[in-house]
């Protein structure tokens, strides 16, 4: 995962992350098969994604070769399949968990501190430094971290600000470490200048607000609200910020440009909405029906609708049933029986869980989901709780420090 943070692919680094996760799988077989372990591919979430799998698959192989579609293949459909599938083993008692935790609060302090920085333009503080180049990826004017995409780096932002939120309800997180993490994380999402990724973290922590029994998880989104009130304010009240956020509410060339596109992609869909269209086919039919905008390659800034285009209905409904099955996971086990309470993904976590499933479908519907550590970020912890729920009813074994 941390080698995922830090690899975008027009980052100036070959794809290491793609060779850990090989090694990864290779040494979780090579454990198993040691110490007799069984490993399953059943359960939710795995059917329906490796139907997606390879639907992908036969898509790139029935191209000419392209690095770019490989790559995407890799991040929308391989990289969350195998990490679904072995995080279970890899995080298999609460030691190994809570260092998962440990990473999460890591990434989210990282994350948000590059994202304040930027927004203070103190840029001499930002590592790595290819995160300024604006040569490579998109949004060099926002806060975009080492995605290189403002989306990708507030999606992140969000999702590990959940898992933080439920770090500070079992006083994992407290402290000075918790309040300046509290105050960073809405600057850091503003820092985006993504409404969308603005509109999903409104509605998660107003979510969390609504729905948790816990009062110390209350008191936290509370503090995150007053905050991120209080630095649109201060932004509003400097002249350059009020011009900056003004001026990104009153864009509308990307409205109308993704209109666009969503309509020609729907009369795609209508003409062949069983086979799809190949990438090729798909990219020049585009060009050929959004003849207002000019572009070197068009993107559908939509994932249900990108896979309606490519694989037709059934693509469509394998992706509804990996959305069915992220929900189930989270709720398939009985709270009482699920894991000692005040551990990482302890049975209240589970109130939080579809929170965070929402988050990642809500931006779905403005981006494609090509992130390979969101991805790989969201479909681990499912794998986890997938894991938990094959487990023996008390539970995971606690590993005592």
């Amino acid at each position: 995962m941390a080698l995922m943070l830090f690899h975008s692919p027009d980052a100036p680094f070959p794809p290491y992350d793609r060779f850990a996760v090989l090694l990864l799988a290779f040494v979780v077989l090579l454990r198993a098969c040691a110490v007799g372990q069984p490993l399953q591919l059943a359960g939710p979430v795995t059917l329906p994604l490796l139907g997606l799998l390879l639907l992908a698959l036969g898509g790139v192989l029935a191209q000419r070769y392209e690095a770019e579609a490989w790559s995407m293949f890799a991040a929308r459909w391989l990289v969350p399949f195998v990490l679904y599938q072995l995080a279970g083993y890899v995080f298999g008692d609460s030691r190994t968990l809570r260092r998962f935790e440990l990473f999460a609060l890591v990434a989210l302090s990282y994350l948000s501190l590059i994202a304040v920085f930027f927004m203070m333009d103190m840029k001499g503080f930002i590592f790595p430094r290819y995160i300024l180049d604006e040569s490579l990826g998109i949004h060099a004017d926002r806060a975009r971290g080492p995605f290189l995409q403002a989306v990708a780096n507030g999606l992140a932002l969000n999702l590990l600000g959940l898992l933080a939120l439920d770090s500070f309800r079992r006083k994992r997180l407290r402290g000075l470490a918790a309040v300046v993490l509290l105050a960073a994380l809405p600057l850091a999402i503003v820092a985006t200048k993504t409404r969308a990724v603005w509109v999903s973290f409104a509605g998660s922590i107003l979510l969390v607000l609504c729905l948790t029994p816990s009062r110390r998880l209350r008191r936290g989104c509370i503090a995150l609200t007053l905050t991120g009130l209080i630095g649109v304010t201060a932004m509003l009240c400097c002249r350059d910020g009020n011009r900056s956020l003004s001026e990104r509410l009153e864009e509308s060339g990307p409205v109308k440009f993704r209109m666009t596109v969503y309509q020609a992609g729907w009369e795609m869909f209508l003409e062949r909405p069983l086979s799809g269209w190949s990438d090729d086919s798909m990219q020049a039919e585009l060009a050929s029906r959004v003849s207002d905008f000019h572009e070197e390659r068009y993107y559908f800034h939509n994932t249900y609708l990108e896979i309606l285009v490519r694989y037709g209905v059934l693509g469509l409904g394998l992706y509804l049933w990996v959305v069915l099955d992220l929900f189930r996971v989270g709720r398939e086990c009985p709270r009482t029986e699920f894991s000692p309470e005040g551990t990482f993904l302890d049975a209240p976590f589970r109130s939080i869980w579809p929170v965070m499933v929402l988050v990642y479908l809500v931006n779905a519907s403005f981006v494609g989901m090509n992130y390979q550590f969101v991805n790989g970020l969201l479909f681990a912890l499912a794998g986890m709780l997938a894991a938990q729920n094959r487990s023996h009813p008390r539970g995971l074994h606690v590993v005592h420090s």
